[in-house]
């Protein structure tokens, strides 16, 4: 294990509250913390809708696949979050487990899992902030100096 924190999402299927997490996670907190996400019974493909919602906000998930839990990965993780679908990690001494009751997107239009990837986002900020703190996106700000040429767009930040 490295030095780094370790966190692993669980959902049953792993195909939208957990890919989410995972994606917000490794977004907010760069390579500040290691991310996997796990299902006991992992479906076909990540949720369309997920995918389609994170898009709007800059994340691609779209080439993420669901994978199976494995006794190996909670061993490997510090912190283990099941997202409120019943599913359960394997317990070992000295792993944090924390489970987050969220609605399921599955069957979902992109309108209602747009209030469900904004909770995990806050959940996750609030994950990031015991485990790894500072490790929150920073904004820049420019100064006249380094202001972009007229007409240009700045993103992010």
């Amino acid at each position: 294990m490295s030095d780094k924190p370790s966190v692993l999402f669980v959902c049953v299927h792993n195909a939208g509250r957990s890919q989410m997490a995972a994606a917000w996670l490794a977004h907010l907190a760069g390579d500040r913390v290691e991310v996997r996400s796990a299902g006991s019974d992992p479906g076909d493909a990540v949720n369309p809708a997920a995918v389609a919602a994170m898009a709007e906000v800059g994340i691609d998930i779209s080439a993420e696949t669901p994978k199976v839990l494995t006794v190996d990965a909670v061993k490997e993780s510090d912190v283990c979050v099941t997202m409120g679908c019943g599913d359960t990690c394997p317990v070992f001494p000295g792993k944090r487990y924390l489970d987050w009751t969220l609605d399921d997107p599955a069957g979902q239009g992109v309108e209602a899992v747009r209030p469900i990837r904004d909770e995990i986002r806050r959940r996750v900020e609030g994950l990031i902030a015991e485990i790894a703190p500072g490790a929150v996106t920073v904004t820049v700000t420019r100064t006249n100096a380094t202001r972009p040429p007229a007409g240009e767009r700045v993103r992010g930040g």
